[in-house]
This record gives C-alpha cells, sequence and structure tokens, in this order.
C-alpha cells in the first residue's frame, strides 16, 4: 500500500531506497553508498576479483622468475670470475655481528692454469673421488652414507663437490628447518651446474671458492697464508693438508695440523697416488 500524502511517499520493508510519486506511479530510487541486506558491498567484487587475478599471477609467474634468474645466475658465472660468494657474505655478518669490525677476507682469484694440479685431485681425493664420472650426485656414496647413519654411528655426508659449490656460491649453512630448504635450493642450483658447466670449471671455482682457514678462501689466498708461496708451487703434501681440513676450517688448522689432520694429510696423500696422479682430472 503506498500513501499518497503530499511531501513523499512510503512503502513498507524498503531500506536503502527512496520511493518517489509522480503522475500517479510509484518509482524507486536507489541510494548510492547504502547496503541492502543481504547484499554486497558497492566495489567489493571488483576488489575480489582483483586479488585472485593477482594470486594467479604471483602463482604463475614467480616460479618463471625463479629459474630465469637462478639460470642466469649460473651461466654468468660459467664464465665470471665471482667477486663474492654468499658464504663470504654470511662471514661478514658473522664478524659484524661479534663486533669485529676490522674483520678482513683473503681471497685472490686464479685460474686454473696458474694452480698446481696437485691441489685439484687432492680435493677430488679427499671429498668426491667419482667427481669425473656423476652428474652431480653419487647416488652410490649416499646408499652407503644412509647405511652407515642408520647404525647411529657418526654422521657420514655423501655430498658432491658440485653439491658443495652450489652451497659455497648460492646459499648459506642453516640449521633446523632453513637447513632443509636450502638443500632443496642445492639441489636445483648442482643440477643447474652440471648442466651449464665443465667439469673444469667447477673444479676450478670450487678450488678458488672454498674456505681453507677462516676467512681465508680459494687456492692462491691459502697457499699465500699458509705455505708462503703461489697456488701454482703448492706440493702434493701441501696440497693434502689444504684438503684435509675441509670438513671443518673454523677448526682443523693448516698451520698447526694436530693429530687428525695430519692423518687424514696421509690418507690424501695414498688416494691421490691411487688416483693415478692429475691424469685422473684430464676432463677437456
Amino acid at each position: 500500500m503506498v500513501d499518497n500524502a503530499p511531501g513523499g511517499a512510503w512503502a513498507p520493508g524498503a531500506t536503502g531506497c527512496g520511493v518517489t510519486q509522480k503522475m500517479g506511479q510509484v518509482e524507486a530510487v536507489s541510494n548510492p553508498g547504502e547496503t541492502i541486506p543481504g547484499g554486497t558491498p558497492p566495489g567489493a567484487a571488483p576488489r575480489a576479483r582483483g586479488r585472485v587475478r593477482w594470486w594467479r599471477w604471483l602463482l604463475l609467474w614467480l616460479p618463471l622468475l625463479f629459474v630465469l634468474v637462478t639460470v642466469l645466475q649460473v651461466a654468468v658465472l660459467r664464465f665470471v670470475d665471482p667477486p663474492v660468494t654468499a658464504f663470504m657474505i654470511g662471514r661478514y655478518m658473522e664478524a659484524w655481528e661479534a663486533g669485529d669490525r676490522g674483520f678482513a677476507l683473503a681471497y685472490d682469484w686464479r685460474d686454473a692454469d696458474r694452480i698446481s694440479p696437485q691441489l685439484p685431485l687432492a680435493l677430488v681425493a679427499a671429498e668426491d673421488q667419482r667427481f669425473p664420472v656423476h652428474d652431480g650426485f653419487d647416488f652410490e656414496a649416499i646408499e652407503k652414507a644412509r647405511a652407515h647413519n642408520a647404525k647411529g654411528r657418526r654422521v657420514r655426508g655423501a655430498s658432491t663437490i658440485s653439491q658443495q659449490l652450489a652451497k659455497n656460491l648460492f646459499l648459506w649453512r642453516g640449521s633446523g628447518w632453513s637447513r632443509w630448504a636450502r638443500k632443496g635450493l642445492e639441489v636445483w642450483y648442482t643440477v643447474l651446474i652440471e648442466a651449464l658447466w665443465p667439469k673444469s670449471r667447477i673444479l676450478e671455482m670450487y678450488a678458488n671458492v672454498v674456505e681453507y682457514g677462516d676467512g681465508v678462501y680459494g687456492a692462491q689466498a691459502a697457499a699465500r697464508r699458509f705455505f708462503g708461496k703461489d697456488a701454482s708451487a703448492l706440493s702434493a703434501a701441501e696440497a693434502a693438508r689444504l684438503a684435509s681440513v675441509l670438513p671443518n676450517p673454523r677448526k682443523y688448522s693448516v698451520a698447526k695440523p694436530g693429530p687428525y689432520v695430519q692423518r687424514r694429510s696421509a690418507a690424501i696423500q695414498r688416494q691421490m697416488r691411487a688416483l693415478g696422479g692429475p691424469g685422473y682430472l684430464a676432463f677437456d
């Protein structure tokens, strides 16, 4: 029923609407900005659709962007020697947090032909003897390590030189859940490194960026610091000693080798001879 009294009109139950009377007809006029009970606020639907589109964009493009960036990283380092690595940055951050403002790294790149061939051989003998034949992952060593660790013995790792290099160049040390996140990224970077680099470049890079002592990175810096000579002049015994501290270069010392380093260094030299000398690494 409509009230035709002068001055306006009224319709029962109408909320958010005005009613006008013109020429005996009732005309409802919407009132912008008000919400009809049970309805959708103005502009809410477009905003919701916008959020959905944004999430779809992220789910589609973020993975593609990640792949593009990481492939580009690895491809560039196939030809460019890195001025710094993720582990070096991490070491700087540790020193800064400890208040050691005067901390400085020792790092001096040397191409493979300016490094004694004894050092790459020592690294392979110590850490990854199947390096020339695997594609980044030594599944035989992984299975042996799994069986060993299942017996409750001292934990043994099975990371290859390629995996160690991926971690040193691009990732972090980590612990707890961050360590497992790093492991996943390590696998991806290892695949890229093995796909885009020759074995000779992998070994050259590893010899140059790995840490041989606290803040001492690479063959040249280590040779100068611990033996007072260039990396090209390292002997088999000196190369073996450098390789012997790699499980923990901040715990074990090249300059003052304890019983563990002495035993491990001697074992590495025996393995170097068993592998047949530097000719074992004639990749190209």
